[in-house]
């Protein structure tokens, strides 16, 4: 498995340059490292922020277990997608509130067929809400179909 956390990850991450805002580093509660965050109060309804991640070494036709970790806080405060690169319109996976303040698990199985997918997009959308954030963390790629809860 490769360990793509923000703090002490191996892997290749880029803020988007034609995107409206940044996703910046947050501290962690217990203060082990930090995750990434957008800020309800930053841009306006509908802004995007894109953080993508590069995938150099996938293998083809091969499944690999996108597996991270990720907050909704706060009344009315967006969207998270997630996209994979080969498939850049539709997202493969998408939440758009939190019912508490609580991290949860999301997974996504990437399928590498003759085209690798070589990058997962990120995508925050700025909701109506002035407080809490959308964060994500812990991000790690196995390969293999994701597991089981």
């Amino acid at each position: 498995s490769v360990d793509c956390s923000f703090s002490r990850g191996v892997c290749d991450w880029k803020q988007d340059a034609d995107d409206d805002f940044d996703w910046n580093p947050a501290d962690r509660d217990r203060g082990d490292g930090y995750y990434m965050a957008v800020p309800a109060f930053v841009g306006h309804k509908n802004d995007m922020g894109r953080l993508k991640l590069l995938l150099t070494d996938l293998k083809p036709k091969s499944s690999y277990c996108l597996i991270f970790s990720y907050r909704l806080a706060g009344e009315k405060v967006g969207k998270l997608r997630v996209f994979l690169a080969n498939k850049k319109t539709v997202p493969v996976w998408e939440e758009n509130k939190g019912k508490d303040e609580k991290w949860r698990t999301g997974k996504i199985e990437i399928f590498q067929g003759a085209e690798t997918t070589n990058s997962v997009t990120f995508e925050s959308e700025r909701g109506k809400g002035k407080t809490g954030e959308i964060g994500v963390d812990n991000v790690i790629l196995i390969s293999g179909p994701c597991p089981e809860d």
